[in-house]
């Protein structure tokens, strides 16, 4: 899974389709992420001194990380997260449409430079 929390996200399944947003909390385990203003509920709370008036309170829900894209700013649209390899070793995130650089997964490795002959 290549979206991370932190990133703006297009939602392109269900009731929020087309929301544009910033991903807050993302679940590995259970393949879900919680999206700014998607999937909103309203949870019903009774008076405490938490919440003195008690009433309807409204927040998000977790959604299916594949009801997801990645919003890439160059394109200005949705589109697929790659992974490859840099010239200098480190491992980036980049869309898979323009082929922009989105950020450094990994550290650089001499492994993985190029320009090293490969045995």
């Amino acid at each position: 899974m290549l979206i991370r929390s932190g990133d703006t996200v297009e939602v392109i399944a269900g009731a929020d389709r087309g929301l544009k947003s910033r991903v807050l909390v993302i679940d590995r385990a259970a393949d879900k992420a919680i999206v700014e203003g998607a999937a909103r509920v309203y949870k019903h709370v009774r008076r405490s001194q938490k919440h003195p008036q008690g009433g309807r309170l409204s927040k998000e829900m977790p959604v299916q990380v594949s009801n997801l894209a990645f919003y890439c700013a160059t394109c200005d649209k949705g589109v697929r997260l790659g992974a490859r390899f840099t010239k200098d070793g480190s491992k980036e995130r980049f869309c898979r449409k323009c082929g922009t650089g989105v950020g450094q997964i990994a550290p650089p490795k001499a492994a993985h430079a190029s320009g090293k002959a490969k045995k």
